[in-house]
Formats: structure tokens, sequence, C-alpha cells
């Protein structure tokens, strides 16, 4: 092989220069060691939905009691609505028998029926000393 004269590099082109290499990271040193904790475990949600289900529950049962013994309640009211609306109308025939008998010709009928007969005079009694007061006829009946 033929060696090649190698020239030398004319002096007016300035050298290239690369930047300097980054000084390099000093080695950490080991830190101590210490234990780490376990990952804290989640809290099992069990015991809010019992008490969820249990409120539940317990505020149906409350509202099926109250609606039964407001059904209740409604049934006796009517049955004492029933009740009262009968003794009403006793009460209307009770007032209404008590007017026609308390009549002036009711008991007049009635004062015959017993063999009673009308006074012709009338006198009065004073209780405190005995005297009768008024001028007194004795009754006479039918026969004479």
């Amino acid at each position: 092989m033929s060696a090649v004269p190698v020239s030398p590099l004319p002096q007016s082109i300035p050298p290239v220069r690369r930047p300097a290499p980054a000084p390099a990271p000093a080695p950490e040193r080991p830190g101590r060691l210490h234990v780490v904790r376990p990952p804290a475990r989640s809290r099992t949600r069990a015991p809010f939905v019992v008490t969820c289900m249990a409120v539940l529950v317990a505020s149906l049962v409350g509202t099926l009691l109250l609606n039964t013994a407001m059904a209740q309640g409604e049934y006796e009211r009517a049955a004492l609505q029933s009740r009262l609306a009968r003794s009403a109308q006793v009460q209307e025939a009770l007032v209404v028998e008590l007017e026609r008998k308390s009549s002036p010709e009711h008991i007049e009928q009635a004062a015959r029926a017993l063999g009673m007969v009308p006074s012709a005079g009338s006198g009065y009694l004073r209780l405190s000393d005995g005297v009768v007061l008024g001028d007194p006829v004795p009754a006479r009946g039918p026969d004479g």
C-alpha cells in the first residue's frame, strides 16, 4: 500500500472545542434503614350498611304500626258515630213522647182512667200551720 502523505492542518482553522463533561453526581450514601408501616386496612362498610338497613326496617315497621292504629281508630270512630246517631234518634223519640204525655188532654184522660173527677172549687193548704185557704168543695163523681 502506498502511503499518502498527510498534510498538516492549516493554522487558520481553530480547533473545535467540546463542552466539558458534566461532573458525575456524587454517589448517594445509603441512609439508615427504618421499618415501614403496613398499609392501613380500609374499614369494612358492613356496620354502616347494617345500621342503614335497621333504620329502614324500623321506619317501615313504625309506619305500618301507625297506619294500623289509625285504621283501628277510624273503625272505632265510625262505630261511635253510628251509636251517637242512634242515641240521638232515641232521645228525639223520647222527647216527642214526653211532650205528648204532658199535654193537658192526655193528663185529663189518664186521670179519668184512674177514677178522678174535676174539682169545682180550689183550696190551698198552708203547710207551716196546716190552715186551709180558699173555698174547697169536695168533688162529686159521675154517680152523684
